[in-house]
């Protein structure tokens, strides 16, 4: 016999186990879709409160949120956490509730259950929006958005979750993906209500660059991060970016431009009158630049499929007639004012509740 026949013949690498949270709808099914024909996992579970439409999954039925979530996800390799509440809508305070216990929830069993590499999305918006920013922000640029009650805040949150995380659990590895503006079917955000509006408002003497996150990039660049070809902060979005007078000129939609001051005070005010869902820090990432350089996913070998003026078209699409004023949805009958007169209106409200109050006082 000769020695050669002595070598034991290499193995092929167990595939992984791979689990999608959030599974039965939006960008977690969407996920869940594209791993199940993946031929770089084992097999794939969905986990969500109530069983979806992708028979290819193995489901598990249970809430994240639920402690017991350790003992369902034992035989995980890799778990892809998209369980969550980013609607503009909600209730802040509830709509954090949720958001921080899942994360952590998700984080403690995960590092329990021995789990291999955890996958979740944040956003680039928790870089900030400053006239002053470099364009493109490096992925290791500082975070540097403003806590609020807003989604941005819950981000914010969610990523020092995953610090004290990796602190506590130095055997878990935990992947980040920062997408720039998402868009595509389903997407509701303060970015694509921004586009609803018959004005797009702008800042004096600052001009926004325009950088959006097709879901469909998204979601293959969430599957090379389940399958550990990126690791750490990652970026997604667009190649390069739109300035204003494309947006302006691929929409339709004049600028009104205003100081800053007006702008955010006025913004600040009817949110905090409930007239409008979003803090006015939100304002700040359709007037300011937060373009991000997608580089951990280019050196992977990573192309996004669609551009920004593609995605950009498609939001467009998506509107379906609907008009949107700093963030509110505002009725039919509403929506009939002229493009200055809705935008006019809305922003005196403010003076108008000031000048109610102070009768009151009086």
């Amino acid at each position: 016999m000769q020695s050669e026949d002595l070598v034991p013949t290499s193995k092929r690498p167990r595939q992984p186990v791979v689990a999608v949270t959030g599974a039965a709808s939006g960008l977690g099914r969407e996920v869940l879709a594209r791993l199940v024909n993946s031929a770089d996992f084992r097999r794939v579970v969905a986990i969500d409160e109530e069983r979806g439409d992708v028979q290819e999954a193995t489901w598990r039925v249970i809430d994240v949120r639920d402690p017991l979530l350790a003992n369902r996800i034992s035989d995980i390799d890799v778990l892809v956490h998209l369980a969550g509440d980013y609607a503009v809508d909600s209730d802040p305070a509830e709509r954090r509730a949720y958001n921080l216990r899942a994360a952590q929830t998700v984080l403690t069993a995960s590092a329990a259950a021995r789990v291999r590499r955890v996958v979740l999305v944040t956003s680039a918006m928790v870089y900030g929006a400053a006239p002053d920013n470099e364009v493109p922000l490096p992925e290791d640029a500082p975070v540097a958005a403003e806590p609020d009650t807003g989604v941005v805040g819950d981000f914010l949150e969610i990523e020092s979750l995953v610090r004290r995380s990796l602190r506590s659990h130095p055997g878990l590895e935990v992947t980040v993906l920062r997408p720039a503006a998402v868009v595509g079917p389903g997407v509701d955000t303060v970015i694509t209500r921004h586009f609803e509006s018959p004005r797009l408002l702008t800042v004096k003497g600052c001009s926004p660059h325009w950088q959006f996150c097709h879901i469909d990039d998204l979601v293959s660049a969430l599957e090379l991060a389940a399958r550990g070809a990126v690791t750490g902060v990652v970026a997604v979005g667009c190649d390069g970016w739109l300035e204003q007078e494309q947006v302006e000129e691929l929409s339709g939609i004049r600028s009104l431009e205003l100081p800053a001051g007006l702008t955010f005070g006025t913004a600040q005010r009817l949110h905090r009158l409930g007239i409008t869902p979003a803090p006015a820090t939100d304002l700040h990432y359709v007037v300011y630049p937060w373009v991000v350089d997608c580089a951990a996913l280019r050196e992977a070998g990573w192309k996004p499929s669609w551009t920004n003026e593609a995605a950009f078209e498609q939001l467009l699409e998506l509107r379906e007639n609907r008009t949107t004023v700093v963030g509110r949805r505002l009725p039919v009958k509403e929506a009939t004012l002229t493009a200055a007169g809705a935008t006019v209106a809305v922003i005196g409200t403010a003076a108008i509740v000031r000048q109610v109050r102070k009768k009151r006082r009086g």
